[in-house]
């Protein structure tokens, strides 16, 4: 029997609370956004540097830092490789539809997101495309997944990279 538009609006309400009951959602603000920015360009930035771009305290940025760790924002620090190193296993691109209001919103949870290695603004079907990059298929699975319940984005579509010429 093929769903209506009701139904599907109906599955669609139940799949949205079981996933805010499942998936704790963290909103960022302009500071975490900021600091996770300087973070993903170098990881390594003293913890001073960071508190005086931001304009505010060392400890201010300690404890940001301490709590976007805990709440999984921040899932670890990582190197970037040059080019003759193996690249990631499992690499896409995800086409992005998002509300114009939200849009902002949108580019900055994406750009927060450690396998979310560019956002790009487009033309066309699709606002947005980014560069999603992990180690195997179960974590893109899963990164795929919470992508696709950041508020603002209203459709998808992500296609593997299977091979790349340069």
């Amino acid at each position: 029997m093929p769903i209506n538009s009701y139904q599907n609006d109906k599955y669609l309400l139940i799949f949205n609370r079981f996933a805010a009951i499942f998936c704790r959602m963290y909103k960022l603000d302009q500071k975490d956004q900021g600091l996770l920015a300087m973070l993903r360009a170098d990881a390594r930035t003293p913890v001073v540097e960071l508190a005086k771009r931001l304009g505010v305290s060392r400890a201010t940025v300690q404890n940001r830092m301490r709590r976007l760790e805990d709440n999984g924002v921040i899932l670890g620090y990582t190197i970037a490789m040059g080019p003759s190193v193996e690249s990631p296993a499992v690499r896409a691109h995800m086409c992005i539809r998002a509300d114009s209001a939200s849009e902002a919103d949108v580019i900055a949870s994406l750009r927060g997101n450690p396998q979310v290695t560019a956002v790009h603004h487009t033309t066309g079907r699709w606002d947005l495309i980014a560069e999603i990059q992990t180690d195997s298929l179960s974590a893109f699975n899963r990164i795929v997944g919470s992508l696709r319940l950041i508020d603002g984005i209203t459709a998808t579509e992500t296609n593997l990279l299977l091979d790349s010429y340069e």
